[in-house]
């Protein structure tokens, strides 16, 4: 069975706290299997026979607005685009190594010429940015919170919903989740 990965936005953020065996009973009820969910930030680990992932981050997103009360961004990947894009390397190692942060965005969709030069008018001394298909990368040569962009977030910069891990989170979870 297919291995998915949902990125969860508005998950014990802004005052929304969900218990993660409340979450995992979410996503159980819409029977999904061998759910389990990644620290408590909005990262949700399980198999399904479905192979549409859209179909299933929109039935996923609905279940969650009807249980939560409030509209939960949903962004799924396969464990082996996990994998992918925790190997990626938008930036020069060196560059990595020494950033304050270094931050993956996961969109629903590609963005667009436009929006993608939107979220370059935000590059400056301290941070960089790359896009790359669905996924959107910031470099912060600072502490991500002393940033300019901290303020201005991935969802306004490219006019379209997105969440956020940090690349440590995401290489994490492609370790413990690697393909078989």
């Amino acid at each position: 069975m297919p291995r998915f990965i949902a990125f969860l936005r508005a998950i014990n953020v802004g005052g929304h706290v969900v218990k993660m065996d409340e979450l995992r009973a979410m996503f159980e009820s819409l029977g999904l299997a061998q759910v389990e969910t990644f620290i408590a930030s909005g990262n949700v680990i399980f198999e399904t026979r479905s192979k549409d992932a859209g179909v299933l981050q929109k039935r996923i997103a609905s279940h969650m607005q009807k249980s939560l009360g409030y509209e939960v961004g949903v962004f799924l990947r396969t464990d082996v685009e996990v994998a992918a894009i925790a190997e990626y390397k938008p930036f020069p190692d060196a560059a990595i190594k020494s950033a304050g942060a270094f931050v993956v965005a996961f969109l629903g969709a590609a963005p667009s010429a436009a929006a993608k030069q939107s979220l370059m008018r935000n590059r400056s001394a301290s941070d960089d940015f790359h896009v790359d298909g669905c996924q959107a990368y910031w470099l912060s040569r600072t502490n991500q919170s002393n940033s300019p962009f901290f303020k201005v977030g991935f969802d306004k910069a490219l006019g379209m919903p997105a969440t956020a891990r940090s690349l440590t989170t995401v290489s994490k979870l492609a370790a413990k989740y690697a393909p078989a």
